[in-house]
């Protein structure tokens, strides 16, 4: 069972404000570390700046901010406060930060207990070795300072949560979170911690599938193209035969496996609230540093490293020359590195890959009626057939007509949404037609699928890949973005031509400027999508007139032949469970 902190314990988290004394170096820490093993760093021991140094902040503090949904300025404490190793504040800070990511209702006290007896037929621990889930990557299976309690606790951990998320086919990474969530909190703790990870919505934090896998990889390579090109020229000048492939794909390990326990306890404090960005951003200064100490260092001379940089960028991360507060301080100093940025190189990759199997045609790709290459489950049967119920466009199409044109549809989604169970948001048909009404019962929803029917009979539509409310988002600057959405929205046409037009951005690699990156803009008298010499759709405030035009952004012809159109149903879908 789990062990339970006293309150002394949580008062002492709460008044942590500097480095504790000597004598208190373990006391946050849980019991199943190894606390000998634990070695301050010399960075400890450099003499302290002239001035007094701001009060470290509370638990209560934080507490408080992310109750009043102020997460900006969490996170700004969270990349400031360096609190030492072994401050208690984290057995109190990092279950919060990951509460927050929680999605399941079922998450109630005594709910792990109850699934470890159902995969163990006990709560006992075993004595002997737990077979671990096949998402494990044994070789990586880092402890850090987990004792052999410890490390049969992480065992279990991660064998109920495979049971109880069975979509988690490939995670490398989660063995070690789980490790290092151990170092300060309790079994079911760490259990709930890892739950709202995996969970997590909003934000990206361990991915679950071979896919993801690769393409996180291949999106911290391009960005590390971009944003370390100093780096990247000089490892292919010294290793000509280079494949930068084989390097980043271990660049993860750079960071758990390499970076010393200090460093990356104080990289958890934001990950464990910001997502993997952070991981992202702390690879790009490993690889900034390394290049620098190639240079200034034999060690790393290129002699030394050319036959394996890999591993050369391991041992140099064991051995990193920056405190943890340097290391983060010039991690969150890089300058175009946003969250929609990086989503959108994600995004891209994710669809390169995808698009390997499917045969282009042109700038439409076209798919045969009947065609379920892209449908996982009968689920998605079960799906299509609950839409063409409420699909009030189907008028004057046989039933048997509408189905295929569903299927067309569905297959052109991505594969995680036909799992999902489509339901209808909005149609004019209902919900009179009135832009303000679609705002607020569309606005949340993401994604979401509009099909139009015009008068002349065409039916065509969007899949638009985020939620309407972002164009009230603002940016840095306190300004409305005009445009938003991401690379994953296309247009279709299912009626009197079936055809898809996707972003034209998964077509290469090059950059193809901002007019190939408009893919949603709204205001209180207009929806827009695509963009660049003309928009593939834009509606009127009124949702009764429209207009049609070929966009850089998707490539497309006008989607009806006349261009102008007017509307006789909309409707909106949004999907259940997302």
């Amino acid at each position: 069972m789990p062990y339970h902190r006293s309150g002394d314990a949580s008062a002492q988290a709460d008044k942590l404000s500097g480095i504790v004394e000597e004598s208190d170096l373990y006391e946050g820490f849980a019991p199943h570390v190894e606390t000998s093993e634990i070695k301050t760093l010399d960075f400890y021991n450099l003499p302290k700046p002239s001035g007094k140094e701001p009060a470290l902040r509370s638990y209560t503090e934080i507490q408080q901010l992310l109750q009043q949904g102020k997460k900006r300025d969490v996170k700004n404490i969270l990349r400031e406060n360096s609190w030492p190793i072994n401050s208690p504040i984290r057995a109190q800070l990092w279950p919060m930060l990951c509460g927050q990511h929680l999605t399941k209702q079922q998450m109630l006290d005594g709910f792990y207990w109850e699934m470890v007896h159902q995969v163990f037929g006990t709560t006992e621990l075993s004595e002997k070795p737990i077979m671990l889930p096949a998402f494990v990557d044994a070789t990586h299976c880092l402890p850090y300072h987990l004792t052999s309690t410890g490390r049969a606790v992480a065992d279990r951990i991660v064998n109920v949560l495979g049971y109880d998320c069975p979509d988690i086919t490939y995670s490398p990474v989660l063995y070690p979170i789980t490790s290092i969530l151990l170092h300060f909190m309790s079994e079911e703790e760490a259990y709930m911690c890892l739950a709202g990870l995996v969970g997590s919505k909003e934000k990206v934090f361990i991915n679950q599938t071979k896919l993801q896998h690769e393409v996180t990889w291949k999106t911290v390579m391009q960005i590390a193209k971009k944003h370390t090109k100093s780096a990247i020229s000089y490892f292919q000048r010294i290793c000509p035969g280079l494949k930068l492939e084989r390097v980043f794909m271990d660049w993860c390990w750079w960071i758990l496996a390499g970076l010393p326990f200090q460093h990356l306890v104080r990289i958890m404090d934001c990950y464990f609230h910001e997502g993997i960005k952070v991981l992202y951003r702390v690879a790009l200064v490993v690889l900034n540093l390394f290049h620098k100490e190639c240079q200034s260092n034999n060690e790393w001379s290129p002699d030394n490293i050319k036959n394996d940089i890999g591993n050369a960028l391991i041992k140099f991360c064991k051995k990193i020359p920056v405190s943890p507060a340097k290391l983060l301080h010039a991690a969150f100093s890089i300058r175009g590195l946003s969250t929609q940025y990086i989503s959108r190189i994600f995004i891209k990759t994710e669809m390169l890959l995808k698009s390997r199997s499917v045969l282009n045609s042109g700038s439409k790709q076209l798919i045969k009626s009947r065609s379920s290459d892209n449908l996982p489950t009968s689920q998605s049967q079960v799906n299509i057939q609950m839409m063409s119920h409420t699909l009030t466009i189907r008028e004057k199409l046989h039933s048997e007509s509408c189905r295929n044109l569903l299927f067309t549809l569905w297959s052109w989604l991505p594969v995680r949404i036909t799992m999902y169970q489509p339901v209808l948001l909005y149609t004019t048909e209902e919900h009179g037609c009135s832009l303000t009404t679609f705002y607020v019962r569309v606005e949340q929803h993401e994604p979401t699928l509009l099909m139009i029917k015009t008068c002349n009979n065409e039916v065509f539509g969007a899949y638009c890949s985020s939620r309407w409310f972002e164009r009230n988002v603002k940016d840095d600057k306190g300004q409305r973005q005009a445009y938003f959405g991401t690379g994953e929205t296309f247009l279709f046409s299912l009626y009197p031509e079936r055809a898809k037009y996707p972003w034209v951005g998964i077509e290469g690699d090059k950059d193809l400027g901002h007019s190939s990156e408009l893919f949603m803009a709204a205001d209180s008298k207009m929806i827009t999508i695509g963009g660049g010499e003309g928009q593939a759709i834009w509606m009127d405030e009124n949702i009764r007139f429209g207009k049609t035009d070929g966009c850089k952004t998707f490539n497309n012809p006008p989607l009806c032949p006349s261009g102008d159109f007017e509307i006789r149903v909309l409707e909106v879908y949004g999907f259940v469970g997302i």
